[in-house]
């Protein structure tokens, strides 16, 4: 019988991974700014949160980095706290004490869960993340370009149960549209390459309000473009399109 795994989106890119009693939430965002919009209900506060085991954190952009809400919110600043350099830093000035700091292919233990921060590439520096503990795999893409390192994966780790990919192929009007996210197609041919037992898309639903999308930001805001695309390129792997708040059992 497979160690249980359950992944539960509760917005944008944060994540509440659960395997085998181990609880880790990813990139976490619960507050927004005029230029911050979920665009989708957050459908759990910090203070419902419960124990957490650690908390990964890709990089230190606002809506992946919302340390600033756990701490107001009451949260123990005693758990493991793994991201980046760059991320690890701000952790430590807002007063968390287990901070772990890695970069592309280190890892860190807590527990019985090895976390191992694989490439990535996007606006500022940033490190995707692989999960594993009860011989489970999970593939977290926080809001990363594709980049062509992650290909080697299942080499490196075996075979993925869960892939987290971003698809909204975020660009950047003031930078001459440069593209900071992978598209869904690009997202649909990384998950060719993991072929994880299943895939869920995030990073969709985000925007930057009604002036903000027409002057600073341009995405895809419709998760299907990304299930399409697998469905041409990765005919074999199960997508599910997840409303935030609702529980996700991996085969």
């Amino acid at each position: 019988m497979s160690t249980p795994l359950t992944v539960t989106r509760i917005g944008h890119a944060c994540q509440l991974l659960e395997i085998d009693g181990i609880r880790v939430l990813t990139d976490p965002w619960f507050t927004q700014t005029a230029i911050y919009y979920q665009g989708e209900p957050v459908t759990a506060t910090v203070e419902s949160l419960g124990r957490l085991d650690a908390v990964v954190v890709s990089h230190e952009h606002y809506d992946h980095c919302d340390l600033d809400a756990l701490v107001a919110g009451g949260f123990d600043l005693g758990t493991p706290l793994i991201g980046p350099g760059t991320v690890a830093t701000i952790a430590r000035d807002k007063g968390f004490r287990d901070v772990r700091a890695i970069e592309a292919w280190e890892s860190t233990t807590v527990g019985g869960l090895t976390v191992t921060a694989t490439p990535g590439e996007h606006g500022v520096h940033e490190v995707t993340f692989v999960l594993q503990a009860g011989g489970r795999t999970v593939f977290f893409g926080g809001d990363s370009l594709r980049v062509p390192e992650l290909d080697t994966i299942p080499r490196r780790f075996g075979p993925v149960d869960l892939a987290i990919l971003p698809t909204n192929g975020l660009c950047v009007r003031p930078m001459n549209m440069r593209q900071v996210v992978m598209d869904a197609e690009e997202a649909a041919g990384l998950t060719a390459a993991l072929q994880p037992t299943l895939a869920v898309p995030h990073h969709y639903a985000f925007h930057s309000g009604r002036l903000g999308d027409r002057m600073i930001t341009r995405g895809d805001q419709d998760p299907r473009h990304y299930a399409d695309a697998v469905a041409r390129l990765a005919p074999g792997v199960e997508v599910r399109l997840v409303l935030p708040g609702t529980p996700v059992t991996v085969p």
